[in-house]
């Protein structure tokens, strides 16, 4: 029930195997948006939160087709009451998945796609979520997973994609080169690719924790939603997500998104601010959203502005501030990239009523190289009776 349309030019085309890109337009204008025939499709509110993804049928564009499928989606809404100076702030938390991050959500799409379109090889580039995802909901298919990623990847990720038994290549070179090394080689072998925004499936998947939020919100959602921003391909699915629901008549207000990035790495800001395109080289704790030639930047800065929302940044020692905090506060354990939310909502001047929600897409234990343990003293047995009053 969907077709493919060229996010610039507007060019449609059929769901065959193999499309990815607009004939007509470069790899990063050309990128396609899956499109469906919302105005006449009726869907009812009786999605669970706790299920997978595959749930919402005609709003995915792919079967199911392996084991894994119903594990994927139903993550946790966790709400919580005077926190961070907000009455009513949630956090929706994708470190419980199988991978422990929200790039499930695409790989099991990027899955299931390539086993319908009769592919035997599936790639991706990554700085190490989107691979270890991939890797590990692939492993039960007969499917050969094809790995490129910066030698700089976290142990934590790296370790995912070790025990999964993926092919592994660690290049000494950036995620934006790694991300040109994965295409020229994978492309030219014919396997499916798993990267973002060039598949434009991925963002499908993605855009289902949208849809949660709302179900979890009992179709009343939030006013502000903020995000970590690499690709913009996230950004891109929580815009279109809660757009489709809109639409549908499933929710009365649409959420603004607010995107944050490291100041480090804040392509897709300067990009959107300034309305011309640029490439950067980056730094940042923050792995995942190390990005500096942001693939899905044309979709993004189309969906946000039709959203209303914008991209703020932050600094390395905010991140940091944050993954601490909010374990202290609320007792999610968030890496990085998903840590940036708070820190961008403690730099916002949203007014204190509002409802607002953070998405945090990654687990603490991805990536601890930045957690600083206090030192500390060691005690006895008899030590610690004493300590306690204890003979």
């Amino acid at each position: 029930m969907h077709r493919l349309r060229c996010i610039t030019c507007g060019k449609e085309y059929s769901p065959e195997a193999g499309r990815y890109l607009c004939d007509d337009c470069d790899s990063i204008h050309g990128t396609l948006e899956v499109i469906y025939p919302l105005d006449e499709m009726k869907i009812v509110k009786k999605f669970d939160s706790r299920k997978g993804i595959f749930q919402f049928g005609d709003l995915i564009p792919a079967k199911s087709h392996t084991v894994m499928d119903d594990y994927v989606g139903g993550t946790p809404l966790c709400r919580f009451v005077d926190k961070f100076g907000y009455k009513d702030i949630s956090i929706k938390y994708d470190g419980t998945g199988i991978s422990a991050s929200y790039k499930d959500r695409a790989s099991i799409i990027a899955i299931n796609r390539a086993i319908e379109e009769g592919n035997d090889c599936i790639f991706c580039a990554s700085t190490g979520n989107a691979a270890s995802s991939l890797a590990l909901l692939s492993a039960n298919t007969n499917l050969r997973t094809v790995i490129f990623v910066p030698s700089t990847i976290p142990k934590g990720k790296l370790a995912q994609l070790m025990v999964a038994g993926a092919e592994i290549f660690p290049v000494e070179a950036s995620y934006d080169e790694v991300f040109d090394l994965s295409i020229e080689i994978g492309l030219s072998n014919a396997w499916y690719t798993r990267n973002s925004a060039v598949n434009p499936y991925l963002l499908e998947g993605k855009k289902t924790g949208a849809y949660e939020i709302c179900i979890q919100y009992d179709y009343d959602p939030p006013d502000y939603v903020f995000v970590g921003v690499g690709d913009g391909t996230i950004i891109s699915s929580l815009c279109k997500g809660f757009k489709e629901f809109y639409i549908l008549g499933l929710i009365k207000k649409i959420p603004k998104v607010i995107g944050v990035q490291a100041q480090g790495a804040s392509t897709l800001m300067k990009v959107f601010e300034g309305g011309k395109l640029i490439k950067e080289s980056v730094s940042t704790i923050a792995d995942s959203i190390s990005v500096g030639n942001p693939r899905d930047v044309i979709k993004a800065c189309k969906y946000l502005s039709d959203n209303g929302g914008r991209i703020i940044s932050v600094s390395d020692d905010e991140i940091i501030a944050a993954i601490s905090l909010m374990a202290a506060e609320t007792g999610i354990f968030s890496e990085p990239a998903g840590a940036v939310t708070l820190s961008g909502l403690l730099k916002s001047d949203l007014p204190r009523k509002a409802k607002v929600c953070l998405l945090v897409t990654g687990n603490g234990l991805k990536d601890t190289s930045n957690i600083k343990v206090k030192s500390f003293r060691t005690f006895t047995i008899d030590e610690v009776y004493s300590y306690f009053g204890k003979e």
